[in-house]
């Protein structure tokens, strides 16, 4: 399924690419199989795509378009 949020916490997540529309503050962020990724805590300009895996984030403002690997579930 392909999910967009805002600041709500999005939580128990397996995104594979995760799209920001709009300028957007991560508050927090966790990727599986991957470190640093603390680094990410920050503004990302608009059109920024994330790929790799996303289990769990947070906005302090902006979108985000979360997707799964297969769209039908």
């Amino acid at each position: 399924a392909t999910e967009i949020f805002t600041t709500a916490a999005q939580t128990s997540k397996d995104w594979y690419c995760v799209y920001f529309p709009v300028e957007s503050v991560i508050a927090s962020i966790t990727v599986a199989n991957a470190t640093g990724e603390s680094a990410l805590h920050t503004t990302l300009p608009a059109g920024r795509t994330l790929f790799m895996n996303v289990t769990q984030v947070q906005l302090t403002s902006g979108v985000g378009i979360g997707y799964q690997e297969d769209p039908t579930s």
